[in-house]
């Protein structure tokens, strides 16, 4: 089922397309797999809501946020993405490391064929167990197709594969990604990723009971407007809301920016392992020698958990070359190539500079990986993120482009 509408799709829309794509059916037992608050734009959280309130009195519904490598969402960012009426208690905690079955392997041949030689190394399916329980009847994965640094756009089998994966395919889709290089992969369908997450899928999830909700959206402020609803378990949907996605998602420019300003939502983004977004997402947009400031007034950690935040604080944004340089000479590395693509991402190769303004952590910390820093109170004084409206401004004869929030878009200069 494909549902698009210009000017935005109801509740009411939403919930009566839901009722005929799974009509006729029955359900004794559901899991619902959404994304995790860093998504709260996605209307995952809504179609999650909607779901609830037609279904939760005639089946058991179990919900998995597909975390990948996130933390946990607290109670107060429970309610605030799908309402007071789902229990907290029902939030079954996905955990990348210790949850997941394998399930098969991507050959490395057919590795090594999508990403140009660059990687010759088969990977690991690892799947959350719970989606191997038979007792569901219906898996239920919820989410938004948006520009992604990794695969290329966001969500479909990406939702199963990394949201509720384990670290083979985690670290390995992360590094793959990385090998072949962002530039040729944000905004796209059939990158080496996405391949080798279609191959996983034609081969190893044909027997789950599989139904995607995906969606396009945009937002201003925290109105969210859901421009496209895709139900079903074909990939031809997923390619409908791509093409929707890059006709909503992707800003062109004529002209590199000097300078973009991006406000990082304290709700939303608390490490730079997310903030970073503010990087993947102008980087194709920013002159050699201009100038990335970014407003962070909630960042307090570099990684989403302890050991990759350690690792970022030891070996910091060096680029892709100094990157690859200590994976080769550093076991630690080795085992968390994840971490090492998240380097590589977060880094601009020296074509222009990148400023943190944060209230949580250090100068020094922030430094210490390689990053520029500000005070935040100042900067946000300077350009001020209850003013700034999404745009080229010019101030104090200064001009630049600011952005309030990275995650929902990619901003790609025409001359690519």
């Amino acid at each position: 089922m494909v549902l698009e509408k210009a000017c935005g799709i109801t509740e009411e829309e939403i919930r009566a397309a839901l009722a005929e794509a799974l009509a006729g059916r029955t359900f004794k037992k559901v899991l619902v797999l959404p994304p995790d608050y860093t998504r709260m734009y996605s209307g995952a959280g809504i179609i999650t809501r909607l779901f609830w309130e037609m279904y939760s009195d005639k089946c058991e519904i179990d919900i998995l946020p597909a975390l990948g490598t996130h933390v946990p969402m607290t109670h107060k960012e429970w309610t605030a993405f799908f309402g007071n009426d789902i229990p907290f208690e029902k939030m079954i905690v996905h955990n990348w490391k210790t949850d997941v079955e394998k399930i098969g392997e991507v050959p490395a041949e057919f590795v090594a064929e999508v990403s140009e030689g660059l990687v010759k190394n088969k990977i690991d399916v690892e799947v959350n167990r719970r989606l191997l329980d038979k007792s569901y009847d219906l898996i239920l994965s919820v989410g938004q197709v948006v520009p992604h640094e990794v695969v290329g756009m966001a969500n479909y089998s990406k939702n199963i594969f990394v949201g509720c994966g384990g670290s083979s395919m985690i670290n390995s889709s992360h590094m793959l990604g990385a090998f072949y290089g962002m530039e040729r992969i944000m905004g796209r369908d059939f990158s080496p990723v996405r391949r080798v997450f279609d191959y996983a899928e034609e081969h190893f999830l044909k027997d789950l009971p599989l139904t995607y909700v995906l969606t396009a959206t945009t937002n201003k402020g925290d109105d969210i407007t859901v421009h496209g609803l895709y139900i079903g378990r074909e990939r031809k949907n997923f390619e409908a809301a791509v093409k929707k996605s890059q006709e909503v998602n992707l800003t062109h420019v004529k002209e590199r920016f000097k300078k973009v300003v991006v406000y990082l939502d304290p709700r939303e983004f608390k490490s730079t392992w997310l903030g970073n977004k503010s990087v993947y997402r102008t980087r194709m947009a920013i002159a050699d020698g201009g100038e990335l400031i970014v407003l962070a007034p909630a960042v307090e950690r570099f990684g989403e958990d302890d050991e990759n935040d350690r690792l970022i604080r030891k070996y910091g944004y060096v680029g892709r070359e100094g990157v690859l340089k200590l994976v080769d000479e550093n076991e630690d590395l080795q085992q968390n190539l994840s971490v090492a693509a998240h380097l590589i991402h977060g880094s601009s190769d020296g074509r222009f500079t990148i400023t943190y303004c944060t209230k949580n952590v250090s100068e020094e910390e922030v430094r210490g990986v390689n990053f520029n820093w500000a005070p935040y109170d100042e900067m946000a004084k300077k350009y001020d993120p209850g003013i700034l409206t999404d745009g080229l401004h010019v101030q104090d004869s200064e001009e630049f482009f600011y952005i309030s929030n990275p995650a929902i878009g990619l901003w790609v200069c025409d001359e690519q």
